[in-house]
């Protein structure tokens, strides 16, 4: 694992806390069928920013998602394995909607919608017992 020593920064956290309210917005705005793909995207986005707000409070910093996620894994076990396994593979997907045009069926993202939430709310609550 890559990780940069850093001095912690809540401050950043802070920021990213306030980012992702922005990301969460156009989710509910957008139309699900329409725009599956991009929800997928934005909700790995969501994810990826809360664990590197968590990283940030932490004293590290890493330019790959799949450290990030490793972090997640090592440090923070109130994130399951099957959640963690479930994060990869939302990493994966990302990364072919992004660079390969991928289509998301609707109907994925409904089955894995509640599941990216509660991942959300988990990495959320951590994130404010740190800043507290």
């Amino acid at each position: 694992m890559n990780l940069i020593r850093i001095a912690p920064d809540k401050e950043k956290a802070k920021n990213i806390l306030e980012m992702i309210g922005l990301i969460e917005e156009r989710i509910n705005t957008q139309y699900k069928i329409k725009f599956a793909p991009l929800i997928i995207s934005d909700y790995y986005e969501i994810i990826k920013e809360l664990i590197t707000a968590l990283l940030l409070i932490d004293g590290y910093k890493t330019l790959s998602h799949k450290d990030l996620i490793t972090y997640l894994k090592l440090n923070y076990l109130v994130i399951d394995v099957h959640e963690i396994r479930l994060i990869d593979t939302l990493r994966i997907i990302r990364n072919r909607v992004t660079y390969e045009g991928f289509k998301i069926q609707t109907d994925y993202l409904e089955d894995n919608k509640l599941k990216y939430i509660q991942i959300i709310k988990k990495l959320k609550s951590l994130i404010n017992k740190k800043l507290k």
